[in-house]
């Protein structure tokens, strides 16, 4: 069997590519060569911003964000506290629920977590369509209805949770309309948005309606922290 040598083998396959393939291989070849490295070189140095540069414009952010922080309209950054002022370790461990209401739908998940040796032990979560008329009724039948299916969700738990007499459980809520921290765990209404218009809710603790709602369904938990939205604006946090 004849091997043909390497010199052959490579003109056979330029001659069978075609002519604007072939422009565009030499065309690579020629821009990848040692007399384009001084050019890269020269860009790469232009392009790179000085450190003493990087470190004026984040000083500069972050004096914006606490005059932002410690008070409305010092800043040209809008910003509204958080009221976090602590974070996870990594060793929690049991059963937690979060709740997202963030427009026609509404999420519910459930995670167990087992500390820093197990991590996410387990997780679920159920996305449930809010009906029409819920989002042109009442603030009550708006909760409840949310009650009613985060009671359905937790029954699946099969008793995995189990907790002292008198002690409910702790759900975070997320609730994605504008509102008006307080603290950690309540927020007020300032106005509906992405289609819904329910009564009774505007000025109202959005938190405090659904820890009543909870109870009327039967739900053994209660808000310890919310997380809000205020169109327009960020949120920070101030240690």
């Amino acid at each position: 069997m004849a091997v043909a040598a390497p010199s052959a083998t490579i003109r056979s396959f330029s001659a069978a590519m075609s002519p604007s393939r072939r422009l565009r291989e030499r065309m690579i070849v020629r821009s990848t060569g040692p007399s384009v490295v001084p050019i890269l070189t020269n860009l790469q140095n232009t392009c790179t911003t000085p450190l003493p540069v990087l470190r004026r414009v984040a000083d500069s952010m972050t004096a914006d964000l606490r005059a932002g922080l410690a008070q409305e309209g010092s800043s040209d950054l809008k910003m509204i506290l958080s009221y976090v002022d602590s974070l996870p370790t990594g060793d929690e461990k049991g059963i937690f629920y979060a709740l997202d209401l963030g427009g026609t739908n509404f999420r519910v998940l459930r995670v167990q977590l087992g500390g820093k040796d197990k991590r996410v032990i387990d997780s679920e979560f159920e996305q449930v369509t809010i009906p029409q008329e819920l989002m042109f009724g009442t603030s009550e039948e708006l909760f409840d209805f949310i009650a009613m299916r985060l009671a359905n969700f937790a029954r699946k738990e099969g008793g995995r949770l189990h907790l002292p007499n008198g002690r409910k459980g702790e759900i975070g809520f997320t609730f994605s309309f504008p509102i008006k921290q307080t603290s950690i765990d309540s927020g007020t209404l300032i106005k509906w948005t992405k289609g819904f218009a329910v009564s009774g809710t505007a000025g109202k603790d959005v938190v405090a309606c659904l820890n009543e709602s909870m109870e009327r369904q039967g739900v053994e938990m209660h808000v310890s922290a919310l997380l809000g939205h205020l169109l327009g604006q960020g949120t920070g946090m101030m240690m």
